[in-house]
């Protein structure tokens, strides 16, 4: 591991070093960078207090043979669980310690969730980088304006729209290690009133076993994936002020699994398929803007185990299906005036999961009760900005929700901030709430229709130096404090019977420092993060009663310490060349029944390069993990050793 860093570092000081030029016009102030996600109107980085991280189209195109979740996983104070696992692993967001389904994803501003899931979290493996144009993570509890699961942050998932040419075409072809190979192909235009994108993706991979082969019997299968995606994005003018979008995108991947941490199993698969589509009406009045959007949101998992391979005498057959719906529709609008701006709207969410088992072995079929459930909510909201004289801005907003089963909950923010010439200093104070899901409150066996929300108090304190156009600093202090978290318990240890139940508090808090800076050829950026938290609760980790509230470690699976170091390098007008050392401190695992296991720290180190060629033609390689760093996220499951991939792309 000091191996591992002694080599970036020596990287970025010898970039810096290069770089100690003034930065020419070309270099964009970050100040000016046009945000959406912060208030839900485009707006320069300068007005606003809340922190906000950009994976900008520049940054994407320069990750070729990258997954969106590898992107997300160097972002400060932010995990991508099972990132570097077998192709198919399920894929959470944790942003700054939270667990799964606490981090809302948004696709064009428009919440996605699966309430098929128990924490209602959004798989990351049916979106695909070729489908996206930027990425907003925005920390700090958001409910105020995106609503439930929004306690930990949320992440911005702008799709691509339109290349601003009438007529437009991409292509990627591209192969590498596990026999991978990736196919995109793309579409775009523009006429003078509409405006159009279309694309599709193929993707498949041998892969590798999934569990560990903790014998060495060299006899575990490979358990690889096929996955295609298909988007298509319409923007009709229909007068001056009204504009009109449709949108849709299909996702299905079929991906190998095994029974079980270092356990084999060679017959055992699912398939996913995720579709998405809506519409929306914007209409502008002077300054101000209308918005009205709909979007359907359909998510099923089917998972098949002829289990013939091992022995298990309670299933040699298993198969089940999760299906999960969401209806989302909301009206909002922006107004400004002056020093003033508003944000206020309201939205309307319906979930709804239908669920099934079934499976026979030495003990006889067995078939439990059908999950079919729904629940509903709506939340107005407003938020007002008041931008006053020597660079002070003041935000404040709530939001009051309304939920079918246990009825009302309301949040609140407050974000002052100054800005002084190179100077932002900000503090941030939040509410937010994750709503019990259909699955904890109607399972047949363990559901509970008196759950509470879990809600959370969020603070933030910090400040960003932009001491040049070309460099940035930002060190952010963060502090989550939730109470009422549901916690899956053992009722009656003699007979494992157990429900879900209000019954713990948790706490986290760390640091967070972020530093960049861009010169003519030379971008160079690093990343700090320290997370720390606890439980207290009568029950431990695996839902067993304590005999008393006792105050334990959070934070499995989220190391407490966690670096990333970037160097890219402009050689020519055709060649570019990065490096990114990625390092995590040791980590926690969850054992269920027993005491928790430690996992080694580990470091990676990731080169990428690529030829421009005639400006249409691209050639790119990403090499990673070249140490071949041996680690563990997921204990009895393998990850990437060294890998890479090859491509080349088109664009006109």
């Amino acid at each position: 591991m000091k191996q591992c860093f002694f080599a970036v570092a020596a990287v970025i000081i010898s970039s810096a070093l290069h770089a100690q030029q003034s930065p020419d016009d070309s270099t964009v102030h970050a100040l000016d960078e046009v945000i959406i996600t912060a208030n839900r109107y485009p707006q320069k980085k300068q007005e606003t207090g809340k922190v906000l991280t950009v994976i900008g189209r520049e940054q994407l195109m320069h990750s070729q043979g990258k997954s969106l979740a590898e992107l997300l996983n160097t972002v400060a104070g932010t995990t991508i669980l099972g990132v570097n696992n077998s192709p198919g692993t399920n894929l959470t967001a944790s942003i700054r310690g939270a667990s799964a389904g606490n981090t809302l994803i948004l696709i064009d501003g428009i919440p996605v969730t699966d309430p098929s899931v128990n924490n209602n979290y959004f798989d990351l493996n049916l979106l695909s980088t070729d489908q996206v144009e930027r990425i907003e993570i925005l920390k700090g509890g958001q409910s105020t304006l995106y609503g439930s699961d929004a306690v930990a942050g949320v992440i911005n998932i702008i799709t691509k729209k339109n290349s601003g040419k009438r007529f437009g075409i991409n292509a990627k072809v591209s192969a590498g290690s596990y026999n991978t190979f990736q196919e995109s192909a793309g579409i775009d235009g523009n006429t003078k009133k509409l405006r159009y994108a279309l694309g599709y993706s193929r993707s498949t991979s041998d892969g590798f076993s999934a569990a560990t082969d903790s014998t060495g019997s060299g006899s575990f299968d490979k358990d690889g994936i096929y996955q295609q995606a298909l988007t298509g994005n319409f923007s009709f003018r229909l007068s001056p002020r009204l504009d009109l979008r449709i949108f849709s995108q299909y996702n299905y991947y079929r991906a190998g699994l095994d029974a079980a941490a270092f356990t084999d199993d060679k017959d055992y698969a699912v398939k996913n398929r995720n579709l998405q589509s809506g519409t929306g009406l914007t209409y502008r009045y002077g300054q101000n803007t209308l918005h009205v959007n709909y979007l359907f949101n359909y998510v099923s998992r089917d998972y098949l185990d002829d289990s013939t391979d091992f022995s298990n005498p309670y299933a040699v057959f298993s198969s089940s299906s999760y299906i999960g719906r969401t209806q989302f529709a909301e009206i909002y609008t922006n107004w400004k005036k002056n020093r003033w701006e508003l944000t206020t709207g309201t939205d309307f969410r319906y979930n709804n999961t239908f669920q099934q088992y079934f499976s026979t072995g030495a003990y006889g079929p067995y078939e439990p009760p059908v999950l079919n459930a729904h629940m509903s909510q709506i939340s107005p909201y407003a938020s007002f900005v008041y931008h006053g004289p020597a660079g002070i801005t003041v935000e404040a907003g709530s939001r009051w929700n309304h939920h079918s089963v246990y009825g009302n909950n309301v949040t609140y923010t407050f974000n002052p901030s100054v800005l002084l010439k190179k100077l932002k200093l900000f503090l941030n104070i939040y509410s937010a709430y994750k709503t019990p899901t259909l699955y904890q409150l109607y399972d047949p066996s363990s559901g509970n229709t008196a759950l509470r929300p879990e809600e959370s108090k969020i603070g933030e304190l910090g400040f960003d130096v932009f001491h040049t156009a070309a460099w940035h600093f930002r060190a952010v202090g963060f502090y989550r404090n939730s109470r009422n978290t549901i916690q899956y318990i053992i009722t009656n240890p003699a007979t494992y019977e157990a429900r879900y139940r209000n019954i713990s508090n948790q706490k986290n808090y760390g640091t967070e420092l972020e530093a960049s800076y861009k010169a003519k050829k030379w971008t160079v950026s690093a990343n700090y993060t320290y997370t720390d938290g606890q439980t207290r609760s009568g029950y431990d980790g695996t839902g067993l009663p304590l005999g008393k509230d006792t105050t334990y470690f959070n934070l499995y699976r989220i190391p407490r310490h966690a670096l990333n170091l970037s160097a890219g390098w402009q050689v020519s007008r055709q060649i570019f060349i990065s490096t990114l050392m990625h390092t995590v401190s040791k980590r926690k695992e969850f054992i269920y029944g027993s005491a928790p296991q430690t996992l080694r720290g580990y470091c990676t180190i990731d080169v990428y390069s690529e030829y421009q060629w005639k400006l249409r033609w691209k050639i790119f390689v990403s090499l990673k993990n070249i140490t071949a760093s041996r680690y563990v996220d997921f204990l009895g499951y393998n990850t990437r050793r060294f890998n890479c991939m090859l491509g080349v792309q088109l664009t006109m």
